[in-house]
C-alpha cells in the first residue's frame, strides 16, 4: 500500500439528500469556492440535495467539506475520503440537475423513506443470512469488476432501469429481507425508498456503500470480491481503497481489466471488445486522432485538456 506522503491528492465522494429551495443560487458561489482553492471534480445540485466527487489538497478539501457542512440544510453530509497519486479530474464543474442521482421516478423522498442503514461492520452477518436477498443496485459494467458474495445482478445499463427490474421481480422478493448496496450509498437511498413505495417492507442498505466497507472492513474478513468501479481517473479501488488495475476504454468509458486489454479487439484509446461493434470507422478515426494528441502531450509533458 502506498504511504500517505506518496498520495498528495485528497478525494472526497459526498452527498446529502436535503430540501434546497435556493439550489440554483448555490451554483456560482460554490464553483468560485472550489476554483479559488484548486479543487477539481464535479458537484451536482438539485432541489433534493447535493452529490459529487472532488479532489484537491487535503487543506482545500477539508475547507470545502466544512463549508458545506456549515450550511444548515447540509449538516450531516455523507463524505468518504480516499487519496490519489495524481489529480484524477481535469476541471471543476458545478451542475444543476433535476435529480442528484437519476432514477426517473417522481414522488420518492429518500430523506424520509429510505431503508434501514446497516453499518459496514454489521453487513457481513446480514448478507450471510440465507433468508436475505442481496441486491447490487449498480450497472452491469460496475458489477463486472466486482461485487459481494451471493449478490443478484439486475444487469441494468443505467439506474433508470432499476425500478422496472424491481417491479418485475416484486412477487419473488415480497416477504424477504432485502439488502441493497451501491458504490457510495446514494443510489441505495433512492432504491430502498422506491422498494418501500411498492410494498417491499424489510429493506436494508449498506451505509456509506462499498467504499466505506472497503475502507473499514479488514481484507481477511471481507465478503467483497474483485474491485469497485469509481467515477474518476483511478477507475477502480480495492480493499483499503487502494487503486486497482482497471483502466478506462477512452471510446466508451467502460472499465477494462487486464484480460479485456489482452483482447485482439482492444486498441488503446480507440476501441475495446465491448464497444468495437458499436462504433463506426469515422468514430475510430476521431478517437485515433485524440489518442495521438494524448500521446504527444505525454511526450512533451503537457496536459491534454480533452483527455
Amino acid at each position: 500500500m502506498h504511504a500517505a506522503h506518496d498520495m498528495p491528492i485528497k478525494v472526497a465522494a459526498l452527498y446529502r439528500f436535503a430540501r434546497l429551495p435556493d439550489w440554483r443560487e448555490m451554483r456560482a458561489p460554490l464553483a468560485a469556492f472550489c476554483t479559488e482553492r484548486g479543487i477539481r471534480g464535479t458537484l451536482l445540485l438539485a432541489q433534493e440535495g447535493i452529490n459529487g466527487t472532488v479532489a484537491g489538497t487535503p487543506e482545500a478539501i477539508d475547507a470545502l467539506v466544512a463549508h458545506l457542512d456549515a450550511m444548515p440544510a447540509l449538516t450531516g453530509l455523507d463524505v468518504k475520503y480516499s487519496s490519489a497519486r495524481e489529480m484524477p479530474f481535469h476541471r471543476m464543474k458545478v451542475r444543476l440537475k433535476a435529480e442528484i442521482v437519476t432514477m426517473g421516478v417522481g414522488g420518492i423522498d429518500p430523506e424520509r423513506d429510505a431503508g434501514t442503514y446497516v453499518e459496514p461492520g454489521d453487513w457481513n452477518a446480514l448478507i450471510a443470512d440465507p433468508d436475505t436477498v442481496v441486491i447490487d443496485t449498480r450497472n452491469d459494467y460496475e458489477v463486472g469488476l466486482g461485487t459481494f458474495e451471493r449478490a443478484l445482478d439486475p444487469k441494468t445499463v443505467s439506474f433508470r432501469e432499476f425500478p422496472d427490474w424491481l417491479e418485475a421481480n416484486r412477487a419473488a422478493l415480497e416477504g424477504k429481507k432485502l439488502a441493497m448496496f451501491c458504490t457510495g450509498g446514494i443510489r441505495c437511498e433512492k432504491a430502498t425508498a422506491y422498494a418501500k413505495s411498492i410494498g417491499l417492507g424489510e429493506v436494508y442498505h449498506l451505509k456509506g456503500g462499498i467504499l466505506r466497507y472497503l475502507e473499514e472492513v479488514p481484507e481477511e474478513a471481507s465478503r467483497w470480491q474483485g474491485q469497485c468501479f469509481v467515477f474518476d481517473e483511478r477507475v477502480a479501488v480495492g480493499h483499503g481503497l487502494r487503486e486497482g488495475d482497471a483502466e478506462l476504454c477512452r471510446a466508451c468509458r467502460r472499465p477494462l481489466t487486464p484480460d479485456d486489454r489482452a483482447s485482439p479487439l482492444f486498441v488503446e484509446g480507440i476501441a475495446c471488445a465491448a464497444c468495437h461493434d458499436e462504433r463506426s470507422e469515422a468514430d475510430r478515426e476521431r478517437y485515433a486522432e485524440r489518442q495521438r494528441q494524448v500521446e504527444r502531450a505525454k511526450a512533451t509533458g503537457a496536459r491534454h485538456i480533452g483527455g
